[in-house]
């Protein structure tokens, strides 16, 4: 399988807890007003990458606490993305996902392609980024509407379980 890839940071420290191989996926059909990544958003662009070559890469990356999604959207290439999540996972790896799509679009949207890469997820870092309501207090996002919600415990629950301890995920 292919993914289109944006750019690769293999030893971020801003994009989820610990030291992280973060992932910027091409593709966004949000294009939120003030977003940080707009080159990101054009499905046209970026590189096509085998999904065994990055899960490649990542397993031989050195001295990490875990991977995190981002973009664009992850979201916008579902089946690419479960695919190396769950790989991931069998590595023991903690797993964030950033995404415009709220935890409850996901849920209930008729494709299950989106739904289907929860249970690989540890953190969801959902919601469209609001410029009005960006703010630099916001641990790990970009503007107060934005949540991180505990995928495992909330899928176990049946409700979106939102994160409130600031050392969360590892």
């Amino acid at each position: 399988m292919k993914i289109k890839i944006s750019g690769i940071e293999r030893h971020s420290m801003v994009n989820g807890p610990g030291v992280r191989y973060v992932l910027f996926t091409q593709g966004c059909p949000h294009a939120c007003p003030g977003c940080q990544n707009p080159e990101t958003w054009d499905i046209q662009k970026g590189k096509l990458y085998e999904t065994s070559t990055v899960i490649s890469d990542i397993l031989a990356t050195k001295y990490l606490d875990g991977v995190t999604f981002s973009g664009g959207d992850p979201l916008f290439q579902p089946e690419a993305i479960k695919e190396i999540a769950m790989e991931l996972k069998q590595h023991g790896l903690n797993i964030w996902c950033y995404t415009g799509y709220t935890y409850e679009e996901i849920l209930h949207e008729p494709s299950e392609a989106r739904r289907e890469v929860l249970p690989y997820l540890d953190v969801l870092v959902d919601g469209r980024f609001v410029l009005s309501l960006k703010s630099e207090n916001c641990l790990y996002r970009g503007s107060t509407n934005q949540r991180l919600i505990d995928v495992p415990r909330s899928l176990r629950e049946g409700k979106c379980v939102e994160i409130t301890k600031l050392n969360y995920g590892l």
